[in-house]
């Protein structure tokens, strides 16, 4: 029995095909990335986190309150403007994202929270400790409200108990 003869000089792909080939896949690529549009979702995930860290400091708040029979963290009372978590001495004054902070200096929780939180959070884009673009009041109920301050797709983040 004899094999067919194979004739090798037509195999492979011409530099035509593997051109349209990777034209199809360039444009595909192009289509996925403008439907996922990257840079909303990173707005969006750091909102999503900015409401986790608000719920996070309220949290922490109350149960400093609960632990201490009612008495506010050291620096928190109800007839205090809003103010901006952080370390900052000064500097500490801001008017974005639905807050409007007059404090000069920053609100210090991170002593009196120490047992709650490792750490008072911070924005996820730009805060640092010692501005960390997290807002806090007290009104004359005490009722507690902490706000995001740097919010990039949401109007307003804020939590309130």
């Amino acid at each position: 029995m004899k094999l067919p003869k194979i004739n090798f000089k037509n195999k492979g792909f011409t530099l035509i095909e593997l051109l349209i080939v990777i034209a199809i896949i360039a444009a595909l690529a192009v289509v996925v990335f403008v439907a996922l549009n990257p840079t909303q979702r990173l707005k969006d995930s750091r909102d999503a986190r900015r409401t986790a860290d608000v719920e996070t400091i309220l949290t922490a708040v109350h149960e400093y309150i609960v632990d201490n029979k009612g008495s506010l963290p050291t620096g928190m009372t109800t007839s205090m403007a809003e103010a901006q978590l952080g370390t900052a001495a000064s500097g500490a004054a801001i008017a974005t994202g639905g807050c409007s902070v007059i404090a000069a200096a920053g609100l210090d929780l991170s002593t009196p929270l120490a047992k709650y939180l490792k750490s008072i959070p911070t924005d996820p884009k730009t805060g640092t400790a010692a501005l960390t673009l997290y807002a806090v009041n007290v009104d004359a109920n005490n009722i507690v409200t902490v706000k995001a301050c740097g919010t990039e797709g949401s109007p307003n983040i804020s939590q309130s108990r």
